[in-house]
């Protein structure tokens, strides 16, 4: 990350952008911190990992399955259809926690020039420590689904340890949210949903609330270092957040899962990617983030169009 002068216990200059005045870093950071000691959460205490999985309930909402109303999905039995459901909430569970071990060390490289008494760099830390728990709970929910893990491929993440080092400060922040914002709104829709398995509703809960907070902190962040990002910079946040974007596209289901539920693979992608269904999903659950860049001005030029290739932008 870029190494601009810190500004670490108040702001000395207005900033403003598009979106209007920008709020001090610092009581930003308060606010957060306060938010974090009245609404965290334990995994390991808070939700009861002992007890049965439900028989009849699903792993993941069907709407969300990514073969959903395709030809593929209505000649399958309700019990594959589950199945299906059940690999895939654990290869989404995988994603998260690739991604959150990248962003971790986005976080650590972004506060290691500033004042480690800041309340910036306090929320920062907090933020890694909410991240490790996370991890460990979506790992804890793998096992206990019975599932196997899904790593991303040998090539994304190896490409992601490229973009993970030469990424810059807003660059980090927006793949930030292009990780959290996306699986936010699917989680949103799954932890009030009674269909779906009692811990897995438990288990997004915890993450809508605590990643609300981490939303907040990168958004301001990146309004800040779009802001004050020297040209070259911005143009370069613009291109690697839309690669990012491709990436995760790409990313999001490891194909290995329709193999696994005993279906051709070569033909569920092809009927994934033909489907219109999955494709409002996806655009939809990444609406709320596209208009937000767009509006701070990283939708634009090369990086529109990538963002454009990656199906998540209308």
């Amino acid at each position: 990350m870029s190494t601009a002068p810190d500004i670490s216990t108040a702001e000395t200059e207005a900033l403003r952008d598009a979106l209007g005045l920008l709020k001090d870093r610092e009581q930003v950071a308060e606010r957060l911190l306060d938010s974090s000691a009245k609404h965290s959460f334990d995994p390991d205490t808070e939700l009861d990992w002992d007890a049965p999985i439900e028989d009849g309930k699903w792993f993941w909402p069907p709407e969300l399955v990514s073969l959903y109303d395709t030809p593929l999905w209505k000649k399958m039995s309700e019990e594959q259809r589950m199945d299906l459901a059940r690999h895939e909430a654990a290869s989404l569970a995988s994603l998260g926690i690739w991604f959150e071990i990248i962003l971790m060390q986005l976080l650590v490289r972004h506060i290691y020039d500033k004042s480690v008494t800041s309340a910036h760099v306090r929320y920062a830390l907090t933020e890694i420590a909410d991240e490790c728990r996370h991890s460990k709970m979506f790992a804890r929910l793998i096992q206990t689904g019975g599932a196997p893990t899904y790593p991303v491929s040998r090539f994304n993440h190896n490409l992601a340890r490229i973009l993970k080092t030469v990424s810059t400060t807003p660059g980090s922040f927006a793949c930030t949210l292009l990780g959290e914002e996306i699986l936010d709104w699917m989680q949103r829709l799954t932890f009030p949903d009674e269909r779906v398995q009692t811990l897995v509703r438990g288990v997004t809960r915890i993450h809508v609330v605590e990643e609300a907070r981490h939303v907040r902190y990168a958004r301001e962040e990146l309004r800040r270092q779009m802001v004050r990002a020297p040209r070259w910079e911005q143009e370069l946040t613009r291109i690697s957040s839309g690669e990012a974007a491709r990436v995760f596209s790409v990313a999001f289901v490891n194909p290995q899962v329709y193999t696994n539920v005993g279906l051709d693979r070569r033909e569920a992608v092809a009927q994934v990617k033909a489907s219109g269904h999955r494709r409002e999903v996806m655009q939809t659950g990444a609406k709320r983030l596209t208009d937000f860049l767009d509006e701070i001005g990283v939708m634009r030029g090369v990086g529109r169009k990538l963002w454009r290739s990656s199906g998540l932008l209308a």
